[in-house]
């Protein structure tokens, strides 16, 4: 009974952002578990490349776009509607950031960080939602998984403010389209802590740095992709059919130390 809990061969994903970090992780968790999954990203040598690993393990598809303008994501699901008939998992993980100080933040920057991490994820459930209704039936609802952070939950201490605000928008968002998406879609989010990634990597650039890092966190030991990849394989499962408008911390405890 438990193995079928969290079976999902022959689902069929969306991961945007799927060529490397988080979404790379996700997008292997998914394929490895049996399902369909479609990567993005807005480098195509950097799609093409992740989905031929990825396709080692099952079927991955490389659709190389741009998600900061609506037509790009307009394009995409007119892409992906001409290839399937339903989209049983959506992962919004795509997510830019800018660091500067608070006295020069640049509004075009601003803009940007928004634009992909706010702005986006809503017209990608707006655009995909005839493909999740497709998808959906009354025991296993379609799933909206949106990839947060825990820089949304608690101050942190960079000077990325854009990015901080876009992702606690985009954890009450999660809520809203949860209850005007419910039935037929669940709609949660995941916030990552420290997870190894080209966005932290000046913060794990040597060792002293990594342990100093480490330190904070409860666990002791920065995150991987696979760790995320656990929780949404689970908010994709069966397992899950009744958990809708959460917002799920993956932070090592991290955000226990910084109530």
């Amino acid at each position: 009974m438990s193995a079928g809990l969290f079976d999902i061969r022959g689902a069929v994903a969306l991961v945007t952002g799927g060529s490397r970090g988080i979404g790379f992780g996700i997008a292997r968790g998914l394929v490895e578990a049996g399902a369909t999954v479609f990567i993005t990203a807005r480098t195509a040598a950097d799609c093409d490349a992740a989905a031929r690993e990825l396709s080692a393990a099952g079927n991955c598809v490389s659709l190389p776009c741009d998600l900061s303008s609506v037509a790009g994501i307009g394009q995409l699901a007119g892409d992906i509607g001409s290839r399937v008939s339903h989209l049983n998992i959506l992962v919004n993980n795509a997510g830019v950031t800018w660091g500067e100080q608070f006295e020069t933040y640049p509004e075009e920057q601003w803009d940007a960080v928004v634009d992909v991490n706010l702005k986006a994820p809503f017209f990608l459930v707006q655009h995909f939602l005839p493909l999740l209704r497709n998808a959906a039936s009354p025991d296993n609802p379609a799933r909206v998984i949106n990839v947060g952070s825990i820089a949304a939950m608690i101050p942190m201490a960079r000077n990325s403010y854009a990015y901080a605000a876009s992702k606690a928008g985009l954890h009450h968002l999660t809520r809203v389209m949860a209850r005007h998406l419910a039935p037929a879609v669940n709609v949660n989010a995941i916030a990552p802590g420290a997870v190894e990634t080209r966005m932290i990597a000046f913060a794990l650039k040597d060792r002293a740095d990594r342990a100093a890092l480490a330190a904070q966190i409860p666990r002791g030991l920065v995150g991987q992709g696979a760790d995320i990849a656990g929780v949404a394989i689970f908010l994709a499962s069966r397992a899950a059919s009744y958990v809708t408008g959460a917002v799920i911390p993956v932070d090592g405890g991290l955000s226990l130390r910084n109530p």
